[in-house]
């Protein structure tokens, strides 16, 4: 507990539970700064996946039979804990997707193609991923529908100052949470109220959010949430889409096949009830089942501790790098550490972002290097790439300390 009582993360027990933390990596101990690409996983979850393959490995709801009805129960039990994890009224609401790009795209060649005409508006953000703006493109191109984007300011907070305006005549409204290049908490609550009020719906990229911070639907109050299960301490091939029971009951199936289907014949088929009418053909039954051990370990640990040990170590590593490389770093994002996750794109000196990353490196230190999958954001920011390290449950300050040391490094060996 912390001098206020509050839950604290015990980052060595923590880090105990993840074996690639057990030994030497390439020649180092392994300081891992690139959970906003991908989290570690820890044994509770390897072991899940282990067991289901040991003991329950069948295909789910389509056989009269024990291993069937085992392996039925284990993946709808996950979807029951992913569900009560992020607050949904009905497990039914949870789809399964293969990640959170697959759920981005459902909603805009489902909802979009049967709701959207051309002339009608999409709102969306500079800062969002690739994945909440190329599949809106498509959608363009196809259908002719406008898309608006919300700017940026100071500190890399938005620019809601036109929010009414853009939100004229918008049918919806879709933006990150938070931002995987910024670490920007957006103001999810405002901007979902502001745009029901202008009659759109609200769509959130919460592939950032879900894995670092409690997640209340009912606080956030928007209509579709997506995330990913591998940025979560689950496993790769397992996504989540959910929206309210009403708009999935309206929307058509994005894919055709088996088990999507009440009945076909020669003439047409009619859809299964939710959740199965957007899981078609065989699920990533054994990464669902990884996922929800993940939610029963992040829910062991305590979001609210999570979060808070997030904001302290981010505090710590906003402090720490001012402290030793002054101006010549850069770290884009909001200096404020509760306005933020702790994600951090960072420019040092003139050294090439990928330069950077190789030198890190041989450190032991892994940052990830590039446009991160945000090149309108890049363009903003007046970047071609960046550094990325980003912080999880696993990291303490002396992560944060080695990666400061290594910029010396970095410093030196570029120097000529």
């Amino acid at each position: 507990m912390s001098d206020a009582g509050q839950p604290t993360l015990d980052t060595a027990a923590v880090r105990a539970d993840f074996p690639i933390f057990d030994g030497p990596v390439n020649g180092r101990e392994l300081v891992y700064l690139d959970s906003s690409g991908t989290s570690q996983k820890p044994r509770q979850v390897l072991d899940s996946m282990h067991a289901f393959y040991v003991e329950a490995n069948a295909n789910v709801h389509r056989g009269a039979y024990y291993l069937s009805d085992q392996a039925s129960r284990r993946m709808e039990g996950a979807r029951t804990k992913v569900a009560r994890f992020i607050g949904a009224t009905e497990a039914e609401e949870v789809i399964f997707t293969k990640n959170a790009t697959e759920a981005l795209n459902l909603i805009a060649a489902s909802w979009g193609r049967a709701n959207l005409q051309a002339g009608d508006a999409v709102v969306l953000t500079v800062i969002e991923h690739h994945a909440n703006i190329v599949p809106w493109h498509m959608l363009a191109a196809e259908r002719g529908i406008e898309l608006r984007f919300i700017g940026i300011g100071e500190d890399g907070h938005l620019d809601l100052s036109n929010l009414d305006t853009l939100l004229d005549g918008a049918k919806l409204v879709s933006f990150t949470a938070m931002s995987n290049v910024l670490g920007t908490l957006t103001p999810v609550a405002r901007i979902a109220e502001a745009a029901h009020a202008a009659g759109a719906l609200v769509a959130i990229d919460a592939c950032q959010y879900v894995p670092h911070l409690p997640t209340r639907l009912a606080d956030l109050g928007v209509d579709f949430m997506a995330f990913s299960g591998h940025k979560m301490c689950g496993p790769t091939g397992v996504g989540v889409l959910w929206a309210r029971r009403e708009i999935l009951e309206a929307m058509p199936p994005f894919l055709g096949g088996g088990g999507m289907i009440a009945n076909v014949t020669l003439d047409g088929f009619t859809t299964a009830e939710l959740p199965h009418k957007f899981e078609a053909g065989t699920p990533p039954i054994a990464e669902i089942v990884g996922l929800g051990a993940a939610v029963d370990y992040l829910d062991g640990l305590g979001m609210e501790a999570v979060r808070r040990h997030e904001v302290e170590l981010t505090s710590y590593f906003l402090r720490t790098i001012k402290e030793r490389h002054g101006d010549d770093v850069t770290v884009h994002g909001p200096s404020e550490p509760s306005e933020r996750g702790g994600v951090f794109s960072f420019e040092y000196k003139d050294v090439h972002p990928h330069d950077l990353s190789q030198v890190l490196d041989e450190h032991g230190v892994n940052v990830r290097a590039g446009h991160h999958c945000a090149k309108p954001l890049m363009k903003e920011l007046g970047v071609g790439a960046t550094a990325r390290a980003s912080l999880y449950i696993y990291n303490n300050e002396s992560d944060v300390d080695r990666l400061v040391e290594a910029l010396d490094d970095a410093s030196d060996l570029f120097s000529f």
